[in-house]
């Protein structure tokens, strides 16, 4: 199992990131954990020293990439258009196979968005198996996935400004 512990993800100390605009993509489906996600999220952006953080709330999983997509194509040419896009949500397993079915969207959805935008589209959508192992993601024993999307943000952001900017 994956665990924190055993990353650098939060070591962030990327400068220069105060004119970055990070969007949020959110579900209202198990609103209290996506709450707490993107309570998270929004902390560690703004540690970072970003002010600029909409946040595009969607009914479910499944309409995460459109939303992303379509926020991107109407501000991509603005000022402040998008950085990065965080998606987050919590698809709990039922007892249908409509969680893997689910799952799988979002996951190739946010795959397809990394591969056609030339900005990351960074997955915060929890996938489990019940309210537990939800609480033990979003602050719980298994850390805080909401500011881990944060932090991989702001590397990725790094990065692909390292790339229009390359050091000598």
């Amino acid at each position: 199992m994956a665990d924190i512990r055993h990353s650098r993800i939060l070591d962030t100390g990327i400068p220069g990131l105060r004119d970055a605009c990070v969007v949020i993509v959110r579900t209202q489906w198990n609103a209290d954990t996506v709450d707490v996600l993107e309570s998270g999220c929004r902390e560690s952006l703004i540690a970072a020293g970003l002010s600029s953080i909409p946040v595009i709330t969607v009914p479910g999983a499944v309409e995460i990439p459109f939303a992303v997509r379509r926020y991107w194509e109407t501000h991509q040419d603005e000022p402040g258009r998008p950085a990065a896009f965080i998606t987050l949500g919590c698809v709990l397993r039922g007892e249908t196979p409509h969680f893997e079915w689910v799952c799988k969207t979002i996951t190739d959805g946010v795959l397809q968005l990394n591969l056609i935008l030339p900005v990351p589209v960074i997955f915060g959508v929890l996938t489990v198996d019940n309210a537990q192992q939800a609480a033990d993601r979003s602050g719980g024993s298994h850390g805080h996935k909401g500011k881990e999307a944060a932090a991989t943000a702001i590397q990725m952001i790094g990065f692909n400004r390292s790339l229009n900017h390359p050091t000598r």
